[in-house]
């Protein structure tokens, strides 16, 4: 009997220093669309989540002394879904910090169960604006490009005097917010915004829209471009087959991933601008990042790859910052905090929690060593060049 007694205490010991040592580790959650249409975006945020804890921890996967540990749950590209896997891990798992998800409209659901839970929500890559903007709450920080910065380094490369421009993009608010924000973006360039064209997210027959585009620019005078805002497969390639350049259109869009970039070897000198192309970026984390994908994977980091690293990177950062996991500590840290990305630097702006950075204005070029459209830098679009306003009521 006294051995069993001893038995159980000694037993009990282990157990309650397996939960202590659990309860010290530090637990990130990683909340995304790991199924659903935006499935290929958020395998590519996960492995540079993962690279980009591992970079800014010298490879050790702790911080202060305490083990990361990251617990994945699939939003599914369901709002319904996000949010209540958002809860499960605040609630049940008991997350100190989460990172996510891929779909704007999912993001947005989650956005009020932070704000219930006291707890901070690192938005990657989610880009509506109103994610920092009027949906905004103190708890929601981005490290994700935002509708505004896509639009106005798009403006900055298309918005060129005498340009008449239509829009097509997908009807949701990532589209609406895009398209919304690069009308904004074009005032003062001298370019028009004549047609908005939205299509279903799930469209595949684009004629009915090109030929209301077609129609809006046709008998316009001078320089004539669609641009494209979808995520997911392009259509860029779907609008080139229908020939608008018998109508003197040209046809324009922002970065993707590149698998979605093969279309545009169709589109050699088409102009935009992209939030990252592994060979762009010329600094010491992206080397990091394009050699240890390279020996990991044997392929490049893509677009979402580098904003995944970035949220990485930025959580380590802001934990070594506060000296702690508190909510209160961590916001203090992150408010105004500078990190260094694949991108280079990053700043949370304090007024929204919207990481300012920059953008690449780009020509495409049809490289026979490239199964994509290889986007060659133009210029560089600093942060500092583009007027992204404040769009909470903070």
């Amino acid at each position: 009997m006294k051995m069993n007694m001893l038995a159980a205490i000694a037993g009990a010991v282990v157990l309650g220093a397996a939960s202590n040592a659990w309860s010290q580790d530090i637990k990130i959650a990683h909340v995304y669309d790991k199924t659903g249409p935006l499935e290929a975006y958020a395998k590519q945020t996960h492995i540079g989540l993962m690279l980009g804890l591992e970079y800014a921890t010298g490879g050790t996967m702790a911080v202060n002394g305490r083990k990361l540990v990251v617990l994945e749950r699939d939003s599914q590209t369901k709002p319904d879904v996000g949010k209540a896997q958002l809860a499960a891990a605040f609630g049940d798992d008991k997350a100190d910090i989460a990172i996510g998800p891929t779909s704007s409209g999912t993001a947005l659901a989650m956005l009020p169960v932070a704000e219930e839970y006291r707890k901070i929500l690192l938005v990657e890559p989610a880009v509506a604006d109103s994610i920092t903007g009027d949906k905004w709450n103190k708890y929601i920080f981005r490290t994700g490009r935002s509708s505004t910065q896509d639009a106005v380094s798009n403006a900055v490369a298309l918005g060129k005097k005498g340009t008449q421009i239509a829009t097509l993009a997908q009807d949701y608010a990532f589209g609406r917010d895009g398209v919304k924000a690069f009308k904004e973006a074009l005032a003062g360039t001298g370019a028009t915004l004549v047609h908005e064209e939205f299509a279903p997210q799930a469209t595949t027959d684009f004629t009915a829209p090109a030929e209301r585009m077609f129609n809006a620019l046709k008998d316009k005078p001078g320089k004539k471009a669609i641009f494209v805002i979808w995520a997911g497969q392009s259509p860029v390639s779907k609008l080139n087959d229908m020939k608008p350049e018998r109508f003197g259109i040209e046809i324009a869009t922002g970065g993707n991933i590149l698998p979605a970039m093969a279309a545009f070897k169709s589109l050699p000198g088409m102009e935009g601008a992209t939030y990252y192309y592994y060979d762009i970026p010329k600094n010491p984390v992206n080397n990091w990042l394009v050699t240890e994908h390279y020996k990991k994977y044997q392929n490049p980091p893509d677009f979402f790859t580098a904003g995944g690293m970035a949220a990485g990177i930025a959580v380590v950062e802001a934990i070594k910052k506060a000296g702690s996991t508190a909510t209160d500590k961590l916001i203090a840290a992150m408010e105004g905090m500078s990190f260094q990305t694949p991108k280079g630097t990053m700043t949370f702006r304090k007024e929204d929690h919207q990481a300012m950075q920059s953008m690449y204005h780009f020509k495409i070029k049809d490289d026979p060593a490239f199964a994509w459209g290889v986007p060659v830098l133009v210029r560089e679009i600093k942060a500092e060049e583009m007027k992204i306003p404040i769009r909470n009521s903070r």
